[in-house]
C-alpha cells in the first residue's frame, strides 16, 4: 500500500484479468462456431462417429457409471438435435461474458457446454488445446466476478484465482519444453527438430514453406530460442515484474510466430490471453493510456445509466464487488497444486511415480478434462505422411477427393484458416500415423463416399462424383515433402510425393 492506503498499479491486475476474461470469451466464440459447422459430418446422426450410439454403447458397457466416466449435458437432453442447440447456446453465453454479464455464471455454464461437447465429440475433439480451454474457462470463474451486470471499472481479482491461471500458463509452457529433452528425441536434443517440423506439422501455413527453405544454421538457432523460452521465461512468471513482462511478452512472441507457420486453431490465442492477466496495471497504462485509465480510474463501479438500488436488490453489492470466498480460493489451490506437480513427474522423470496414488486421482478426475498434463510434439514426426482417398467407377481410373486444409493436390497452396480447426482434416494426419485397425473410423469414412452421404461430403472440398457415388474407393498412403524454390518455380507444386502403399485396398459396397 501506498501513503493514500491504495494498493500501487504495479501491484494491480485488474485491466489485464479483465481483458482475459474477454479473449476467453472471443475464443469460446471461435470454438463452438468452429465445432457447429462440422457437427453433422462429424458426429451427427449420419455422420462418421454419430454421437447418440456412442453414448449408448458407454451405457451398456459402463452401466451407472458411466455417467461419471463420460459427464456431458448429453445424458439429459439426447445428442440429436440437441449438440447443435448446444453449440447455439455456447455462442450465446459467450457474447454474455464479452459483455460482462453475469460473467462467472457464464463461464461455469460454458465448462459444462463444451465438457458435454468434447465428451460426444470422441476422438474429434479430443485435443489438448480441448483439454486446455476446459482447464482455463474452469479456473477463470474463479478469477470473475459474480456480478449479473457489466461493470464499469475492471475489478481487482482474487490473488489466489490469478496465480492460479499463472500456475497453468508455467505448466504449459513449462512441459511443452521439458518433454521434448525426456522423450529422447535425438532431433530436439541436437536441434535439428525444426529443420522437418514445418513440412511435417499437421495442417503447415504457406509461410511454413518459405520458413522450411532457410539454411540450417538459422533452424538450429530458432530452436534454440524455442527452448530458452519454454524452459527458462516461465520460471520468470514468478519473478519481479520486469522479469515477468519480459517472460510473458517473449512468449507471446513465440505464439504468434508458430500461428504464421502452423494452423493449431485457437491454441496460440488461448495461450495469448494466458500472456495477459500476467501484466501489472502499471504496465497496462503505459502501453493503451487511454483505454486502461477509463477502466482502472472511473469511481463509477456500475454503467452510469445502472441504478446503484437496482444492483443492491440483485446481490449484495455493499463490497464492491463479489468474488469467490477466500476458503473456497484456498481449497481450489489446495487441490490443484499438488495434484497436477504429481500429475507432471512422469514427465519429468520419465518413470512411474507415486504409481497408485497417482492412478486413483487421475482416475478419479480425468473424465472432467480440466486439470491436465501439457506437452506438444515430444517427438517429432518424420516423414510427414498422407492419406488419399480416391473412387472409381470402374476399378481403373481413379479420381481424388480433396480436402479443404490438409495437402493433397500437388499444387494445392497451404491454408491458413486458425483459429478454425478443420477436424477431419487434423485426425487424418493422425490416422496416417497408424493403421486402419488403430483408427476404424477411416472405413466409416470410405463407406460414406461410397454411399454419398452429404453431411459426411461436406467435410471435403471437391467431390468427383457429384453425379452419383463412385463404386469402388481406396486409400493410398503417401509419403510428402515440400518442393524446393527452383521447383515450385517451374511447376507451381508446393509438394512432391511418393506413394508407400495402400491404407485401404480397393472396396465396394458389396
Amino acid at each position: 500500500m501506498n501513503r493514500a492506503g491504495t494498493t500501487p498499479a504495479s501491484d494491480t491486475f485488474s485491466f489485464g484479468s479483465w481483458l482475459f476474461l474477454r479473449s476467453l470469451a472471443l475464443i469460446h466464440f471461435i470454438a463452438f462456431t468452429s465445432a457447429w459447422i462440422q457437427l453433422n459430418g462429424l458426429i451427427g446422426p449420419h455422420g462418421l462417429l454419430p454421437a447418440q450410439p456412442f453414448f449408448h454403447a458407454v451405457q451398456e458397457q459402463l452401466g451407472a457409471a458411466a455417467y461419471y466416466q463420460l459427464p456431458s449435458l448429453c445424458w439429459i437432453f439426447g445428442a440429436g438435435k440437441f449438440l447443435p442447440a448446444l453449440c447455439a447456446a455456447g455462442g450465446a453465453l459467450s457474447l454474455l461474458l464479452f459483455a460482462g454479464i453475469a460473467p462467472a455464471p457464464c463461464l461455469a455454464l460454458l465448462w459444462a457446454a463444451y465438457l458435454s461437447l468434447c465428451g460426444a465429440g470422441q476422438v474429434f475433439f479430443n485435443f489438448q488445446w480441448d483439454a486446455l480451454l476446459l482447464e482455463t474457462t474452469l479456473l477463470a470463474i474463479f478469477l470473475a466476478p459474480w456480478s449479473l451486470l457489466p461493470l464499469w471499472r475492471a475489478p481487482a481479482p482474487p490473488r489466489v484465482a490469478r496465480w492460479l491461471l499463472v500456475w497453468l500458463f508455467f505448466r504449459l509452457m513449462f512441459l511443452s519444453g521439458l518433454v521434448k529433452l525426456t522423450s529422447g528425441d535425438p532431433t530436439w536434443r541436437n536441434l535439428s527438430a525444426l529443420t522437418i517440423h514445418y513440412e511435417t506439422q499437421p495442417l503447415p501455413t504457406q509461410f511454413a514453406w518459405f520458413v522450411h527453405q532457410l539454411p540450417g544454421w538459422f533452424h538450429r538457432a530458432s530452436c534454440a530460442g524455442m527452448f530458452v523460452i519454454e524452459l527458462i521465461a516461465p520460471f520468470c512468471l514468478f519473478a519481479p515484474r520486469a522479469f515477468r513482462h519480459r517472460a510473458a511478452l517473449l512468449i507471446a512472441i513465440l505464439m504468434l510466430l508458430i500461428a504464421l507457420t502452423g494452423n493449431y486453431t485457437f491454441f496460440n490465442l488461448l495461450t495469448l490471453a494466458l500472456c495477459l492477466p500476467c501484466l501489472d496495471d502499471a504496465w497496462w497504462t503505459s502501453a493503451c493510456p487511454r483505454f486502461a485509465r477509463i477502466l482502472l480510474s472511473s469511481d463509477r463501479l456500475w454503467p452510469p445509466r445502472v441504478s446503484q438500488s437496482l444492483v443492491d436488490t440483485l446481490f449484495d453489492a455493499t463490497a464492491g464487488v463479489c468474488h469467490a470466498p477466500r476458503w473456497v480460493l484456498g481449497a481450489v489451490a489446495a487441490l490443484v497444486i499438488p495434484f497436477t506437480v504429481l500429475q507432471a513427474l512422469p514427465s519429468v522423470t520419465r518413470r512411474p511415480v507415486l504409481p497408485e496414488l497417482l492412478g486413483a486421482l487421475v482416475n478419479g478426475v480425468a473424465p472432467f478434462r480440466s486439470l491436465n498434463n501439457y506437452g506438444l510434439f515430444a517427438v517429432m514426426t518424420n516423414p510427414r505422411l498422407e492419406l488419399i482417398f480416391e473412387g472409381s467407377d470402374d476399378g481403373r481410373d481413379w479420381r481424388a477427393y480433396e480436402f479443404p486444409d490438409k495437402p493433397g493436390d500437388l499444387a494445392h497452396r497451404p491454408t491458413w484458416v486458425a483459429p478454425h480447426q478443420p477436424r477431419l482434416d487434423w485426425q487424418l494426419w493422425f490416422a496416417a500415423l497408424g493403421s486402419p485397425a488403430q483408427n476404424r473410423w477411416v472405413l466409416h469414412l470410405c463407406e460414406h463416399l461410397l454411399r454419398g452421404t452429404p453431411d459426411v461430403l461436406a467435410l471435403f472440398a471437391t467431390n468427383p462424383f457429384a453425379q452419383k457415388p463412385p463404386r469402388f474407393v481406396r486409400v493410398v498412403r503417401y509419403e510428402y515433402h515440400f518442393t524446393d524454390p527452383a521447383t515450385r518455380a517451374r511447376s507451381g507444386q508446393w509438394w512432391r510425393r511418393t506413394p508407400l502403399d495402400f491404407y485401404v485396398q480397393p472396396a465396394s459396397l458389396k
